[in-house]
């Protein structure tokens, strides 16, 4: 039995007597409470034997709390080696993979009659139009379990892609698990695989709905799961095709411990439950490069004939001397004038345009016009923003001061650092007079919109989707997303420029808001993902970043977590790196606010010994648990964010 506890070192099985009158439902998988400890714990029921080694009394079970086995061995081994990944525990990883029971939904469930699922019909040529496209489908189909990582074409319906490659493998008897990052792709994935009748599995759905859905999985009574990121672990049978879609997105990343990337579950699933894998995307991630280059995963890309087809138009700020005669102060212009011509274009032939800008809100960052000293709340010392009525307020406590006067200067003047959606949308609502003018993000966000003459401002991720697509877009402030101190700078920008430009129609312009020299306005230009992720690879082996090494974070009291890796049997050739401050805005769950701050410090090894990095650190902290030595410590395995 595995009870379900918070410390490490208890992160192992225990025996337990079954009572007669519990026999017949104390079954490996199900559901169950036992006294721990003098207190009463969940658990699972792992396996039953004949005997026991334990030389002591042992205590009995408690009680079944459900008959129905919902911890599949699958499941269980999947949950192993996730927490084997990312030196967590087992407990930790099942609260992740098995949602809480609702005892009325599952006596609903058993007690209705099974209805065998439909197998569509299988449709012709999914992927076909991409190179290795076809053999990739003909492979699942035949159990060969094939991986590879998808290019997909500008303009490409992606949902209606993976909906296909689905049916495909469906029809052949086996089921299918698709991932996606967010509601919005959720949805238009679910609308593309409404023929499939699949189990939809989101964290916004409540729990009894939540666990129905997932029953369905459980019971085999769906063929299709698509979810966000908790659907990953759905308990499906005869699994025969694995799909992700846009693995760089940080909603991928679980922000509970051990914070796994459901890239990496899912690439672990797939080589247990020999299925086939694909991860798709516009833009490439470097860890889904890393896997084609180590040969572990095959590419899906179009030839490049079909991509200049499908590609609009797209050019860089300043691309060349005549642009630049024309227009000298393109490269420090917000909107050049390459920008208002594609705008102006594509609105006189009544087709909407769509602008991306970094940042919501009015005026996000703000500072002193005379002094450029930033503007900060005199309450709680947090940055000040400008509402669109022109009020200032603090973004951390929401405090308003209307006489807001530099400490540096005395000046009362205030100037943007840094533009929103909603001023972008006002400035172009004076520039284009008459254009409807929509703005998409944060809490409102647009799924949809008509593709007639207006304008939508949208933040990345939040672009709504145009029937034919936009006749032009414009993505603005460029420098604000490159000029991040962030190790993945370049790779999310692209990342969010290529989603954006693939809403666009063929016959459409792009304008980037970047100096066409840069790598990734280049990348952009080309289509080119697949190089810019291999050429961040090479420069992350150049430095020793992920996923070129494996890195571990961790995080807590300066002399908790020297103590854990002096304690730790790191593999030869560990770099120990720090401690550091935080980063600012990490905090640690749990870390006193009247100790200390928590301190950082890196533990960097080669990439064949991430497994042996991860057991050391989950051994020494058990060590430290039982010991009770000071606070624990959080562990990271390559976390999106190192500093």
């Amino acid at each position: 039995m595995l009870p379900l506890l918070q410390v490490s070192h208890l992160d192992r099985e225990f025996d337990y007597l079954v009572p007669p009158e519990l026999a017949e439902t104390a079954q490996p998988g199900v559901r169950v409470r036992v006294r721990f400890s003098g207190r009463l714990v969940d658990g699972y029921l792992l396996e039953r034997l004949p005997r026991t080694e334990h030389e002591g009394r042992l205590a009995t079970l408690d009680r079944v709390v459900s008959p129905l086995p919902v911890l599949t061995p699958a499941v269980l081994r999947l949950v192993t080696e996730v927490a084997a990944r990312y030196a967590g525990t087992r407990a930790d990883v099942l609260r992740l993979a098995i949602p809480p029971r609702h005892a009325r939904v599952e006596k609903t469930l058993l007690e209705q009659d099974v209805v065998e699922s439909v197998r569509p019909v299988a449709p012709d040529g999914a992927l076909a139009e991409y190179t290795h496209g076809a053999q990739f489908a003909a492979a699942a189909v035949g159990g060969r379990s094939p991986r590879a990582i998808w290019q997909a074409l500008p303009g490409e319906d992606w949902a209606a892609r993976l909906a296909e490659l689905t049916a495909t493998v469906v029809a052949a008897g086996r089921t299918a698990l698709l991932i996606v990052p967010d509601q919005t792709d959720l949805d238009r994935l679910a609308a593309a695989c409404v023929h499939l009748a699949p189990a939809v599995l989101a964290a916004g759905l409540g729990p009894s709905a939540r666990y129905r859905r997932w029953l369905l999985a459980r019971l085999g009574r769906t063929r299709v799961v698509i979810g966000t990121r908790s659907a990953a672990f759905a308990p499906l049978p005869d699994l025969g095709l694995i799909a992700l879609w846009d693995d760089g997105d940080e909603s991928l990343i679980e922000p509970r411990a051990p914070y796994p990337h459901t890239r990496e579950v899912l690439a672990l699933r797939a080589h247990q439950e020999s299925a086939a894998l694909v991860i798709g995307g516009f833009a490439r991630t470097p860890e889904s490069q890393a896997l084609v280059d180590a040969g572990w995963a095959a590419e899906i890309t179009a030839p490049r004939e079909l991509v200049r087809q499908r590609s609009p138009r797209i050019v860089g700020v300043a691309d060349s001397d005549v642009a630049l005669a024309r227009d000298p102060l393109a490269r420090s212009a917000r909107l050049p004038a390459a920008a208002f011509a594609a705008a102006r274009t594509a609105l006189d032939a009544d087709r909407p345009v769509l602008v991306q800008v970094p940042r919501r809100g009015y005026a996000p960052a703000l500072s002193c016009d005379r002094c450029r000293t930033p503007a900060r709340c005199r309450r709680c010392h947090g940055p000040l923003e400008q509402a669109s009525g022109g009020t200032l307020r603090c973004r951390w406590c929401a405090q308003a001061d209307a006489a807001y006067r530099c400490p540096a200067c005395g000046g009362t003047t205030m100037r943007a650092v840094i533009v929103g959606a909603m001023r972008t949308a006002e400035e172009l609502g004076r520039a284009f007079p008459g254009v409807v003018v929509a703005t998409s993000g944060g809490e409102s966000v647009l799924t949809e919109t008509t593709a007639d003459r207006r304008i939508v401002v949208a933040t990345p991720g939040a672009e709504p989707v145009v029937e034919g697509g936009y006749g032009a877009a414009l993505l603005l402030d460029g420098w604000l997303l490159l000029g991040r101190a962030d190790l993945r700078a370049g790779e999310e920008t692209l990342r969010r420029w290529m989603n954006a430009t693939a809403l666009v129609a063929e016959d459409g312009t792009v304008v980037c808001g970047a100096d066409a020299g840069i790598p990734a306005v280049q990348a952009l230009i080309r289509w080119d993902a697949a190089g810019f992720a291999a050429s961040e690879l090479a420069e992350r082996a150049d430095v020793g970043f992920p996923p070129a090494t494996h890195l571990a974070v961790l995080d807590g009291a300066e002399a908790d977590v020297l103590a854990l890796a002096e304690a730790a049997a790191l593999p030869d050739g560990a770099e120990v790196l720090g401690p550091v401050d935080l980063p600012p805005g990490v905090r640690v769950p749990g870390a006193p606010d009247d100790g200390p701050p928590p301190r950082r410090l890196l533990v960097r090894v080669a990439r064949r010994d991430g497994r042996a990095l991860a057991r050391a650190l989950f051994l020494a902290q058990v060590g430290r648990s039982l010991r009770r030595e000071g606070d624990p410590v959080r562990i990271q395995i390559d976390p999106l964010r190192i500093g």
